[in-house]
């Protein structure tokens, strides 16, 4: 479908700050892409995909590591599907899935946790820890997180939270997360030639694209907080699907827009004060970020979703990109006047 003269203007609006930071040299390339709710969509890249070992263009078609989107592409829709299907409860506890979490110890405060509160990010769960240090057995790692005394502190945003719910997945379908269908136009790997690079890991020795650079996704060969690969057409297609309920059920997209806290809903983010998708998002915004450099923000108020796709740790993440500035600009200018 032909793109509209508003959205084309839109589009080059919001591009225009994508360049600069190319040009800039802080982010070596990115693509753009906006849909609207009537399909019409436009889509452009910039850039490099990979700058080291070797220089190669960045394209529209460019695979990225969508990284923390997983949560929201892969795991949530799966999870708030189940809830539907009458498989899981939301308000019980993992426990009800996953009878061994924390089994040797009943009055564990893990067992209590329950699957919406690890939807809207609302348990005790650390932001993380460097579980793939502790060995390269999937399996046992996969017991490792089970079985582990978990230090308990404030809700914060918990990639636990999803390995966890990745797991309850893995034992109700009887298949591990990368033998799972990962949807249409995604994929847990990609073809390096057709994928943008992320870092020169310091312990896989490599500059690595193509497969994911979580580091304990790749550990755990497949988890439900990183680890799904997509183009900016996938992503679209998937918001798209949000957008006008082809892609899931009135329930199910009512859930992912529901507030569970000030800044979360079940998997996503809804606006706040200084949130990824600027200041001009209609109320009824929900997105969410990725490591890598990506992100997906979809408007319902206005029909209107759209994703930017960057390789912004390239060659390493140690170092100022001004992505969380450069999402924000982009989102107001998407959304401006």
């Amino acid at each position: 479908m032909n793109a509209s003269t508003d959205l084309v203007r839109r589009f080059e609006s919001a591009f225009a700050p994508l360049e600069t930071a190319v040009a800039a040299g802080r982010i070596p390339g990115g693509v753009l892409g906006i849909v609207e709710q009537d399909g019409s969509r436009l889509v452009r890249a910039t850039g490099l995909a990979q700058r080291v070992p070797a220089a190669r263009p960045m394209r529209e078609e460019t695979w990225f590591d969508l990284a923390s989107l997983t949560k929201v592409i892969f795991t949530t829709p799966r999870i708030l599907a189940l809830a539907e299907a009458g498989t899981i409860d939301l308000d019980a506890p993992l426990t009800s899935v996953l009878p061994d979490l924390r089994q040797y110890d009943p009055n564990a405060w893990e067992r209590k946790v329950t699957f919406r509160q690890c939807l809207g990010h609302q348990t005790p769960f650390p932001a993380v820890i460097p579980i793939y240090t502790y060995g390269r057995d999937a399996d046992l790692l996969r017991a490792f997180v089970l079985q582990r005394e978990w230090r308990a502190g404030p809700p914060v945003y918990s990639d636990i939270n999803f390995i966890l719910l990745g797991l309850a997945l893995e034992r109700l379908s009887g298949k591990t997360i990368r033998a799972m269908d990962p949807g249409p136009g995604f994929a847990f790997a990609a073809e390096p030639e057709d994928a943008a690079a992320t870092e020169d890991c310091t312990w896989r020795h490599r500059v690595l694209c193509g497969e994911v650079h979580d580091d304990n996704c790749c550990a755990l060969q497949g988890a439900g907080h990183a680890g799904l690969f997509g183009t900016a057409a996938s992503v679209l297609d998937f918001a798209l699907g949000l957008l006008d309920g082809s892609g899931a059920s009135k329930d199910t997209i009512a859930l992912m827009r529901e507030p569970l806290s000030e800044k979360r809903t079940h998997g996503w983010e809804h606006p706040y004060q200084d949130w990824s998708g600027g200041r001009l998002c209609g109320p009824g915004t929900i997105g969410h970020t990725g490591f890598t450099g990506t992100g997906l923000w979809i408007d319902f108020d206005k029909g209107r979703a759209w994703t930017l796709l960057t390789n912004r740790i390239h060659p390493t993440r140690h170092f100022d990109s001004g992505i969380v500035a450069l999402r924000q600009a982009v989102g107001d200018l998407v959304n401006g006047a």
